[in-house]
């Protein structure tokens, strides 16, 4: 048996995808590569109701908003306003509780969004470029195919031709 037969699924992928493949695998030339990106699963997360549609919009919206360096220099400043009464509290907890619950989380959390929206970006302009790739690849193995059906009507050709030659009394 060949090693396609001998095949065990392992992956978790869900079953439209399995079945996508599964198409792709059994006729290539028909598969068309497709450009995924963050926009293109936007509506898988909401939906594509208008309740879902807003939602993905307003999350979008903050996300952007509070994810920006400046809004990291704006909640720093912010921070360190109670920073005074902090350190006059010569309390460890208090200082330590500063620490965590207002410098940390409130500056980190842009920067860290900020960070996603970086690799996100680089995400996307790797997919765009892998897509590319792809459908290129795509367009030279369908022109393969294409040569390859010639060559082998061209050799089916050229066999009968020999057939008939060696049937021909010389």
């Amino acid at each position: 048996m060949s090693e396609q037969q001998h095949h065990v699924e392992r992956r978790r992928s869900n079953p439209a995808h399995r079945e996508a493949y599964a198409k792709a695998m059994a006729a290539p030339e028909e598969h068309k590569p497709r450009l995924i990106t963050s926009n293109t699963v936007r509506p898988k997360v909401h939906g594509t109701s208008a309740l879902g549609q807003f939602n993905s919009w307003l999350a979008v919206l903050i996300t952007r908003s509070v994810g920006t360096m400046w809004t990291a220099y704006v909640f720093t400043i912010i921070a360190l306003v109670s920073l005074p009464a902090a350190l006059a509290t010569h309390n460890t907890i208090v200082i330590i509780s500063w620490i965590a619950q207002t410098f940390l989380q409130l500056v980190l959390l842009p920067i860290i969004i900020v960070g996603q929206n970086v690799i996100s970006a680089s995400q996307d302009g790797r997919a765009e470029a892998d897509h590319l790739t792809l459908t290129t690849l795509h367009a030279m193995n369908v022109r393969q195919l294409e040569m390859l059906e010639q060559q082998a009507k061209i050799l089916d050709q050229q066999h009968r031709i020999l057939e008939v030659l060696e049937r021909k009394p010389i």
